[in-house]
């Protein structure tokens, strides 16, 4: 198994709520700027996506919180997708302080959605597969 793909990100005081600590939507913020990140350093931009017609979806989200980040904590959050044979694959993610603690373990179900149809396309790993010009960063 090859290392998940990762990106640095340090908390910005904008971010955190009354408490002091990162507000909870921003985890999802977190894992959705990993993910476009990891496309784009495979290769693949979201003008190609429309060209072909197809656009990645969520369609479950689950964070488990572990530890709280504050303003000016660095932070690094993995990505890791997991293929299966139907129309949707997991990714998997952690965000992890640059002590090596964990904040946060997030696991998403997603989909390449036909944007004409609105509908799941079948085998999107093919089309990542396809699509990017370094299919290894999704364990391809």
């Amino acid at each position: 198994m090859h290392e998940p793909f990762s990106v640095r990100v340090t908390v910005r005081g904008y971010e955190t709520d009354t408490q002091g600590h990162v507000n909870q939507s921003v985890y999802l913020n977190y894992a959705e700027h990993a993910r476009w990140s990891l496309l784009h350093a495979a290769g693949i931009t979201q003008t190609a996506l429309q060209a072909r017609g197809v656009g990645p979806v969520a369609l479950e989200t689950t964070i488990r919180y572990r530890r709280e980040l504050l303003a000016g904590d660095e932070v690094d959050i993995t990505c890791a997708f997991l293929w299966g044979e139907g129309k949707t694959f997991r990714i998997e993610q952690t965000i992890r302080k640059a002590d090596g603690t964990v904040s946060a373990d997030i696991t998403a179900v997603g989909g390449l959605l036909d944007l004409k149809e609105r509908r799941l396309v079948a085998g999107p790993r093919e089309h990542f597969k396809e699509l990017a010009s370094d299919p290894g960063l999704f364990g391809l």
